[in-house]
């Protein structure tokens, strides 16, 4: 049986990361070949309208426990579970032998201490001999109830993306309304305009840097955990029904390209359909 630390904990996301890095350097780098300096673009006051005002709508937006939720799902966006389906595969197989050789009943104390909890109630509700049918379907509606919660939480960061921009504006208008009480001087105005302006570059490039790259982060990432969670399932309902080992390792195999895809989801952003094998008969 596999280890079931190896499927628990976080690692940092080295492509948030490096793309964090490329996405800034990228600009500064610009900046700088063009003769300009980093300080241009330090401006506080900017910094406080757009990121505050962005906050602020977000928040008459999105009810409070969403908000909750989006705030620690962001995590998500730098650090990812260490979950490889492959050691979950091989938990679920021990399982499955041991069911096996001496019934499902022997898995009583497995079901209190899996480490998954999604695993840790579907094997409590396997050894309690719920029925079949009924075991499938409170399952997916824990994973269904999971999948509508994720996407909530995704659209958050995408309202983000879309309230920043304009936010920036707003910034930018009102340094150039301050910008117009010192037109008698003109160095004064010059320098004004190009503060201005900022607010309007950190609106439009937090939203095009983080705000919607993590939304869309975030949806992967459920969408791998969704994922993660019908192999176990699938997993659970071939030890109920009496499968060999071999076969359920058959059944499982098809999920390995999908969750290492790291969630890959459909053209219209919904989670693609589950394989034939994995439904009802």
């Amino acid at each position: 049986m596999a280890d079931k630390n190896k499927n628990t904990g976080t690692r940092p996301d080295l492509a948030t990361l490096a793309g964090l890095v490329v996405a800034l350097g990228g600009i500064i780098g610009g900046l700088l070949l063009e003769g300009g300096h980093i300080a241009q673009i330090l401006q506080g006051t900017a910094a406080m309208i757009v990121f505050g005002g962005t906050l602020g709508a977000v928040m008459v937006t999105t009810p409070f426990n969403i908000l909750k939720g989006a705030a620690k799902r962001m995590l998500a966006v730098f650090f990812e579970k260490a979950q490889s389906p492959e050691d979950a595969i091989e938990e679920i197989i021990g399982y499955a032998t041991k069911a096996r050789k001496n019934g499902i009943v022997s898995l009583e104390t497995e079901a209190d201490t899996a480490a998954d909890p999604f695993l840790r109630k579907a094997l409590s509700l396997a050894v309690d001999g719920t029925d079949l049918q009924e075991l499938r379907k409170m399952m997916e509606l824990d994973i269904n109830m999971q999948e509508q919660r994720g996407e909530a939480e995704a659209k958050v960061f995408e309202a983000a993306g879309g309230y920043a921009p304009t936010i920036g504006i707003i910034g930018a208008v009102l340094g150039l309304i301050q910008v117009m009480q010192k037109l008698a001087d003109i160095e004064e105005v010059g320098r004004g305009i190009g503060v201005a302006f900022v607010a309007t570059v950190y609106g439009v490039g937090s939203a095009n840097i983080f705000f919607l790259p993590a939304g869309n982060k975030i949806r992967a990432r459920i969408a791998r955990e969704i994922q993660m969670k019908e192999l176990m399932l699938e997993g659970v309902i071939g030890i109920v029904e009496g499968l060999n080992p071999k076969l359920i390792r058959i059944k499982l195999g098809a999920y390995l390209e999908r969750t290492t895809g790291e969630g890959k989801t459909s053209p219209g952003g919904e989670r693609a359909a589950r394989p034939v094998e994995a439904q009802v008969p």
